[in-house]
């Protein structure tokens, strides 16, 4: 949620700029009444009637009038702007509430606000409000909704001023605006065991001693407030006191999300395309593992790491869990394709030891890229690998027997190296993919792809 506020004197600024300010202010039907009355003036002079030439003064002069008295008139007029909210997934609608405060003595005359919002957004809201008393307030709404991610700015405000007769409309420009960040679809996924893991600690998980001193490498006394059930029976009858084990906590299982962002590993555009696909797949798998306690990285083929490099990149820990998702989140509802050819780099970032789980969304892969995709999985605890082939995200196979031999001598390839990989079909889900590669990792599903068994892997 994001609040911006500015205040706008609707009163002159200077006298080199008002005679051109106030004319241009003119609306079609003051100008009308312009030219009427300059022409019954003229036709009054020629025909000599002193009456046609009053009238014509009299239409001449009313627009003149209101475009010096709205001029001059100043009003002190706050306006603000909420954002409900400030981050919102692509397709979901946001609500923008506007708020007009009149700050100065004098009630307003007949307002028009208007928005500017990106064409993307939908089409730019204007409201008409009504006389708004001293100190008094207005409230207006309006819906903003993208089918693309992105950051698109609001404003700045626009407020119209016009006169009773509506001879003439000036235009005041507030100076604050908001961003609208558009994320991407998140998709609920079920909580399976990929790694063995349940709730982020699990198999193959690391311990780390609370008291670093040396002094706890072995079991040390007993103090007031330790807990009975770490008492260390075999040191106690060894030494004659009470002797209490060390305390050990575990580590944060790891989980690093690659994304493929490589411009010649995807064809097509638009919010159906194979990229907006991994685009949605790796948000969706960052939240659902920090959601389960994990800590999480976002790794693209670039070498870019976020959170960040301090700390090996890594958060997800009670008190920034929801930065570190936000965080990410702003950087994927920006991401573009890059202009990388290889993954080297990732490959690069990734360190010698266990790293965790590894969960990676690729694009079309060559055999060299393939190998170094399949090298990655030495460096890593898990890895499972989800692999688009866009050529058919935006045709149809020729034949039910072109499986795209390429994609699956590529998948072999991930498989042989020891990656849970699955080739990425148009239009599946990713929930249901999710579970595949639970079952696949379990050893339920066979390697020519049927099911052996009853599937299922255990739920956190």
């Amino acid at each position: 949620m994001t609040l911006g506020a500015a205040s706008a004197d609707t009163g002159r600024s200077d006298r080199s700029g008002g005679v051109r300010t106030a004319l241009a202010g003119l609306t079609t039907r003051g100008r009308s009444f312009l030219a009427a009355g300059l022409a019954a003036a003229v036709c009054a002079y020629v025909l000599g009637q002193p009456d046609l030439l009053r009238v014509g003064m009299l239409l001449a002069a009313l627009p003149l009038i209101c475009a010096a008295v709205l001029f001059r008139t100043r009003y002190r007029v706050a306006g603000s702007r909420r954002l409900s909210p400030g981050r919102v997934p692509a397709g979901s609608e946001a609500r923008v509430h506007l708020r007009m405060d009149n700050v100065s003595r004098l009630p307003t005359g007949l307002l028009m606000l208007q928005d500017r919002v990106p064409y993307v957004l939908g089409p730019r809201p204007r409201f008409v409000l009504d006389r708004v008393e001293a100190g008094g307030r207005r409230e207006v709404s309006y819906r903003v909704r993208s089918d693309l991610r992105g950051r698109y700015p609001l404003g700045p405000l626009q407020l119209r001023l016009t006169d009773p007769f509506g001879m003439c409309e000036l235009t005041r420009s507030f100076s604050s605006s908001d961003t609208l960040t558009v994320i991407p679809r998140v998709e609920a996924l079920p909580p399976v065991r990929l790694a063995g893991e349940a709730k982020g600690y699990g198999d193959g998980r690391q311990r780390s001693l609370a008291l670093a001193g040396e002094d706890d490498v072995i079991p040390r006394g007993y103090r007031y407030g330790d807990d009975l059930r770490r008492v260390h029976w075999r040191s106690t009858a060894r030494y004659g006191e009470l002797m209490v084990r060390r305390e050990e906590q575990p580590q944060r299982s790891r989980c690093t999300v690659l994304l493929d962002t490589r411009g010649l590993a995807y064809h097509g555009a638009g919010p159906d395309s194979a990229f907006e696909w991994a685009v949605g797949g790796a948000a969706s798998v960052l939240v659902h593992m920090l959601e389960r306690g994990f800590s999480v990285r976002l790794l693209t083929d670039t070498g870019n790491s976020v959170p960040g490099e301090g700390a090996d990149g890594f958060a997800g820990a009670n008190q920034e869990s929801a930065d570190a998702a936000g965080l990410m989140m702003d950087t994927l509802a920006v991401i573009d394709h890059s202009d990388g050819t290889g993954l080297s780099r990732a490959y690069d970032v990734l360190r010698g030891g266990n790293e965790g789980l590894l969960v990676a969304f690729f694009g079309d892969l060559d055999e060299e890229q393939a190998a170094v995709a399949a090298r990655m999985r030495q460096r890593s605890g898990g890895a499972v690998a989800f692999l688009l082939d866009s050529e058919t995200w935006v045709r149809e196979p020729m034949t039910p027997s072109d499986p795209m031999k390429g994609r699956e001598e590529r998948l072999r390839m991930l498989r042989e190296a020891g990656w849970t990989a699955l080739g990425v079909p148009r239009g599946t889900s990713l929930e249901a993919l999710w579970r595949q590669a639970d079952r696949e990792r379990s050893g339920v599903v066979t390697a020519a792809g049927g099911t052996a068994g009853r599937g299922g892997g255990g739920t956190a």
